[in-house]
C-alpha cells in the first residue's frame, strides 16, 4: 500500500486528497490552517497542522517514507519553492508540485520537485479540444506530442472492422478500447466493428484527431 504526504489543503489538495482516498491508500494531509483539515479527518490516516517552510515541522513527518510527497500550495510560489526543495533535502522519494506558469515549474524542478502538475491549464485544454471538434468527448494528455482521446467513429465506419478500414495506417490512430452506449469498456481486436453509440478511445497527435 503506498503513503502520500500532501502539503497544502485548499481546493485541489481537497480533491486530490478524496480522489487518493478512494484507493485506499495511506494519507497524510498538512496545512498551517486547521479549519482546512477538519472535513478530510475522516477520510485520511493521519492530519498535521504545521508551518511547512519550517524544516523541523516537516522533519518530524518522516518524509522518507512516503512513496509520493505533493506540494499544492495556492497562490504562494515562494512557500512551494522552500517546501519543495526541504522536501528532497529531507529524503523525499518523489516530489510532485502544483505550478501556475512554466517560469515557476523551471524554478521548481531546479529546487527539488520531481514532477509538475498544471490543473488549470490541463484542464482548459481539456475543454478547449473537446468544444473544438463534435467528434470530441474528452482528452487526456500523455505527453509529448500524443494524448489519449474519446472519439465517436464517423457513420461510414459502422458495420466496417478496423481490419477492413486499415483503421491505424490511413488515420495514424491507435483504437486501445471501446466504450458501448452503457460506458462499459472493451478492448478491440483487428475483426471489431464499429457501432451506432459506441465511442473509440484512440492514442494519437492532435493533427491527426482534428483530420479524421
Amino acid at each position: 500500500m503506498k503513503q502520500f504526504l500532501i502539503v497544502g489543503m485548499d481546493t485541489f489538495g481537497h480533491i486530490l486528497c478524496r480522489k487518493l482516498a478512494e484507493t485506499k491508500c495511506e494519507i497524510m494531509i498538512a496545512d498551517r490552517n486547521p479549519d482546512k483539515l477538519d472535513d478530510l479527518l475522516n477520510v485520511v490516516d493521519s492530519a498535521k497542522c504545521g508551518d511547512c517552510t519550517n524544516e523541523d515541522v516537516l522533519r518530524s513527518y518522516g518524509i522518507p517514507d512516503f512513496d509520493v510527497c505533493f506540494v499544492c500550495v495556492g497562490g504562494h510560489f515562494q512557500e512551494s519553492l522552500q517546501i519543495s526543495s526541504l522536501l528532497k533535502e529531507l529524503g523525499a522519494k518523489k516530489v510532485i508540485t502544483k505550478a501556475a506558469n512554466e517560469i515557476q515549474a523551471k524554478f521548481l524542478l531546479r529546487n527539488g520537485a520531481d514532477q509538475i502538475i498544471y490543473p488549470e491549464n490541463d484542464i482548459a485544454e481539456r475543454i478547449a479540444t473537446r468544444e473544438s471538434n463534435d467528434r470530441i468527448f474528452d482528452a487526456v494528455e500523455l505527453g509529448g506530442d500524443y494524448a489519449i482521446y474519446e472519439l465517436e467513429p464517423h457513420k461510414r465506419w459502422i458495420g466496417h472492422t478496423l481490419k477492413e478500414l486499415n483503421f491505424r495506417a490511413k488515420y495514424k490512430l491507435i483504437v486501445v478500447a471501446v466504450k458501448n452506449e452503457h460506458g462499459e469498456i472493451d478492448l478491440p481486436h483487428a475483426n471489431y466493428k464499429f457501432q451506432a453509440g459506441h465511442h473509440m478511445l484512440v492514442v494519437g497527435r492532435p493533427e491527426d484527431v482534428q483530420d479524421y
